[in-house]
């Protein structure tokens, strides 16, 4: 049988890149220059039947279409925005994810996010390493997280786990997604300037289209206002970043705790000296339990393409 010719996109994983290179015949993008990408994949098009992509790139209608045998595409996340599912479609190519075991890690991250932010836990940590409470006193007071309502646009997989570990802290779940949802009792609102008017802590949990890009506009964020904290976990470019910049520096929004940027590996570095906002580089499922269950089921959904078994968790 044909060894199936796996692209990996992009750096991911080391246990996910050996285990595609002792099972299958890798090809490994970023070892060709940037300016000779395209011609990398006219030479190997004939052995490449299957791309493995992550968050930062995935498989766009170029890469799509200089691959004539491509079957299947393996995205290594939730996220979907890095893979052009209609050119996808279209060709009849496969496509699988990683939901369910990103979940966790995701919503334990924006609750994180949401108390650092609050509690200023990064700031007071350089308080005190650089000795000014030594020579400054107690610091300021900060604000809590419980109690707080909190509101979710998207409520899914991810959106849920956040409204239950919220529900944990005592705090009043509502949340804005494209339909209301019969089996919850949260309040629903049907529109995202709503959902900011009527909640304290707002978290980003929705997937990225053209239809929510921005969505968080100077609208949305003026609407949460000056106490208002926006924790973002889904993808940089929900967020108008200029207007988020503006309305943080102004003092317009209260505080954010961000894990995704409009323009990654960049982040605005107007916010590096605020200590209302805390910045992590897009870990948000970066643990070594979830990387691993992520690259085992990237693994057994490749392997269930090769033995014409029903694949474990399509797209389509």
């Amino acid at each position: 049988m044909e060894s199936l010719g796996v692209l990996l996109a992009a750096r991911i994983d080391p246990y996910l890149e050996a285990e595609l290179d002792r099972r299958f015949k890798l090809f490994r993008f970023w070892e060709s220059p940037p300016a000779q990408r395209r011609e990398f994949l006219r030479e190997n098009a004939e052995a490449i039947r299957a791309v493995v992509g992550s968050p930062a790139r995935g498989a766009d209608a170029e890469m799509i279409d200089l691959l004539p045998r491509l079957e299947i595409v393996a995205n290594f996340g939730v996220g979907l925005d890095k893979v052009d599912l209609r050119r996808c479609r279209e060709r009849g190519v496969r496509v699988v994810y990683t939901p369910d075991v990103v979940t966790d890690d995701t919503a334990d991250l924006a609750i994180g996010l949401a108390i650092a932010a609050m509690r200023r836990i990064c700031d007071s940590d350089r308080y005190l390493r650089d000795g000014s409470w030594k020579d400054k006193g107690d610091y300021k007071l900060t604000s809590k997280f419980s109690g707080k309502t909190v509101g979710i646009l998207g409520l899914g997989r991810i959106g849920q786990a956040v409204a239950k570990r919220a529900e944990g802290f005592g705090c009043p779940i509502c949340y804005c997604s494209r339909s209301e949802k019969r089996h919850t009792n949260y309040k629903y609102y049907p529109s995202v300037l709503e959902l900011a008017a009527n909640c304290q802590v707002l978290v980003v949990a929705c997937p990225l289209t053209e239809e929510t890009r921005h969505i968080i506009n100077r609208e949305v964020i003026d609407a949460l206002g000056p106490k208002g904290v926006l924790v973002n976990i889904g993808r940089g470019p929900h967020v108008d970043e200029c207007e988020l910049v503006s309305a943080l520096l102004d003092g317009q929004l209260g505080a954010a705790g961000l894990d995704v940027f409009e323009h990654e590996p960049h982040a605005p570095e107007q916010l590096f000296g605020l200590d209302n906002v805390v910045l992590v580089p897009h870990i948000g499922t970066d643990t070594l339990e979830t990387s691993k269950a992520m690259a085992d089921l990237i693994l057994e959904n490749l392997e269930a393409h090769v033995s014409n078994r029903p694949l474990l968790t399509p797209v389509f």
